[in-house]
């Protein structure tokens, strides 16, 4: 049977810890989420943790077994699996049993789903209820998806001692095939850019091809800010026999964690894109996966398979939900950082819900902490950059590293070591002190920030999970790292799951203040901020590359802004905002000019 989605939006991967177990939270309702399987440290303490709480046996997989992080990873999704379809059941049955039960999930619902209507007439029948609704729920309800993600740069080798293990055991390598071993039905997002050899390892799991009933037990979602990317990863993919499921696009800036920005893409011209080429997307991968598939001697579907275009970044209104998909034909809008402030969807301690809650606009900037050398959404005020300030105060800058996802830098270490950890910045900082007196003051300073400004991402992204479910910490202090988007700054209350679908819906505001801009804006504005200061920064002269590069980047901005322009007499949507929004696009079209490059 062919599922179709009960909702229109989905719960993106937020930092490690922050999904972490959202699908076991959400996904009985229908609710489809993503789950970080970088952190497997992490996930193994979730399983003994959720083993225990629902009387489960638990065995510990410790570092001694032989592929521990693949089989972490594997018996967490078994585990979430198996308590997701419990909960399912128990919620078929409660929905059969109590009306007010049902009336609260059909309350959840779009309000243009055809479920919704039919529960609604099923209400209004009255006859034989729990019968009827029994029959309905069996026929029409799913749970939602629990998809996995794997960031392709997290791809570390690993060693016993000074042995190299082969290239299955680094560390995304590990994760991919801790997914295809479980037993869930899901798809994998991969994100952070393209990793050759990590797509070719897909052709080791079966599960990732077409079966004779055209369908994929395991599907490949691909994040990408552009369609340029999605045609050059898609097609890498389909030489190889893999279909991509799903193309995620992310707004460059506009988003939480990792910023990729574009080259001054904005957000509404890479949809319109889509939009207009998506059947060139099919064509081509399905070109190529048929002629790659009949090479392996396998079965080829004659149609192409199923190919659906999702959206997620800065969206925060039931209007601009309805834009995305009414315009741009998307399947799905995802809706992250608000979800930080929603209990019962996403592991959040109480501390860093209290802070996200108060976060304004200037608490929420795009920082330089991350060790992977990319800009990164976070917030001012969390613990892990109290403790790291105290620790550069005390002379100790850096972190101990325990787990050492990102030691990535080959710079000093064979085997690779993290930029945020003490040992790195100990030498950085011991170099730069050899050369003090060549510098000024104000340029020693900066140097000197940037090599300690670097945070543990590793800890402080797991430890929300560990402080919330009172698991034990062990190590050296750092702290929660928090990675919300911009948007998180017009948020500022606790919200009950049910309250949040009504907002996302249009059937009631979560949204107290009224100085929200709409997303589109935002993000120009960021990405005008963003080449600003670029600009500013370069501290040598421009080459001839650079030039090229901000050059295009600034027409691709005021192609943009036309664009905008030209939709706002085009659409009946922002009908009460048009005068405001095209005031700002004008304001930020001057500021853009005033730009030299």
């Amino acid at each position: 049977m062919t599922k179709k989605p009960l909702h229109t939006f989905h719960i993106p991967v937020m930092g490690l810890a922050y999904t972490i177990d959202s699908p076991i939270r959400v996904a009985q309702f229908g609710i489809s989420s993503v789950i970080s399987i970088a952190d497997d440290d992490l996930i193994e303490k979730m399983r003994n943790f959720y083993s225990t709480k629902f009387n489960l046996p638990y065995e510990e997989i410790t570092q001694k077994f032989h592929d521990y992080r693949a089989e972490r990873i594997t018996s967490y999704l078994n585990l979430v699996d198996k308590l997701v379809k419990q909960k399912f059941e128990n919620f078929k049955e409660e929905l059969a049993e109590s009306k007010t039960a049902l009336e609260n999930f059909i309350s959840m619902l779009p309000n243009t789903s055809d479920i919704k209507k039919g529960f609604q007439n099923l209400l209004e029948d009255g006859i034989s209820f729990k019968e009827n609704i029994q029959n309905y729920v069996e026929t029409h309800l799913f749970p939602g998806e629990i998809d996995v993600n794997i960031m392709t740069k997290l791809d570390k080798d690993n060693f016993v001692k000074n042995q190299q293990l082969p290239v299955e055991f680094n560390d995304a390598h590990a994760a991919l095939r801790g997914f295809a071993n479980s037993n869930i039905e899901s798809s994998v997002v991969l994100s952070a850019g393209m990793n050759p050899r990590l797509y070719s390892y897909f052709e080791n799991f079966s599960d990732f091809f077409p079966n004779e009933n055209n369908q994929l037990r395991k599907k490949i979602t691909l994040k990408v800010s552009d369609f340029r990317s999605a045609m050059i990863q898609g097609n890498f993919l389909a030489k190889k026999g893999l279909w991509v499921s799903e193309y995620r696009i992310e707004s460059g800036l506009n988003c939480g964690g990792h910023a990729f920005a574009t080259d001054g893409l904005l957000l509404g011209t890479i949809l319109e894109e889509f939009k207009q080429k998506k059947e060139q997307l099919i064509q081509s991968s399905h070109e190529l996966m048929i002629k790659a598939l009949q090479q392996k001697n396998v079965y080829f579907p004659d149609l192409p398979l199923e190919l659906k275009i999702t959206v997620q970044g800065g969206v925060g209104t039931a209007e601009e939900h309805e834009f995305l998909l009414d315009n741009y034909n998307v399947d799905s809008v995802g809706w992250g950082s608000p979800f930080l402030l929603v209990s019962e969807a996403t592991s959040v301690d109480h501390e860093t819900r209290n802070l996200l809650i108060n976060a304004k606009d200037e608490d929420l900037y795009l920082s330089h902490i991350s060790p992977l050398g990319v800009p990164f959404n976070t917030l001012r005020g969390t613990s892990n950059e109290i403790l790291k300030q105290k620790r550069i105060q005390d002379n100790k800058a850096g972190s101990s590293c325990p787990k050492k996802f990102l030691a990535l830098s080959k710079e000093y270490d064979s085997h690779g070591i993290c930029t945020a950890s003490k040992k790195y910045q100990d030498i950085k900082l011991e170099e730069l002190q050899a050369i003090k007196n060549t510098m000024s003051l104000t340029a020693f300073e900066n140097a000197k920030t940037k090599i300690t400004e670097k945070s543990c991402l590793c800890v402080g992204l797991a430890n929300a999970s560990y402080l919330e479910n009172d698991i034990k910490i062990k190590g050296q202090a750092q702290g929660v790292v928090v990675c919300p988007g911009p948007n998180m700054a017009y948020f500022d209350q606790e919200v009950s799951l049910k309250d949040m679908l009504q907002h996302i819906y249009g059937n009631k505001s979560v949204l107290r203040g009224s100085n929200r801009p709409n997303m589109f804006v935002k993000e120009l504005k960021m990405y005008v901020d963003y080449l600003k200061n670029e600009i500013e920064n370069i501290s040598e002269e421009m080459t001839t590359s650079q030039l090229k590069k901000w050059n295009t980047f600034k027409a691709n901005l005021f192609d943009g802004i036309a664009y905008y322009q030209n939709l706002l007499d085009s659409t009946f949507y922002f009908k009460n905002e048009t005068a405001q929004i095209k005031q700002q696009l004008d304001f930020y079209k001057t500021a853009l000019a005033a730009i030299k490059i």
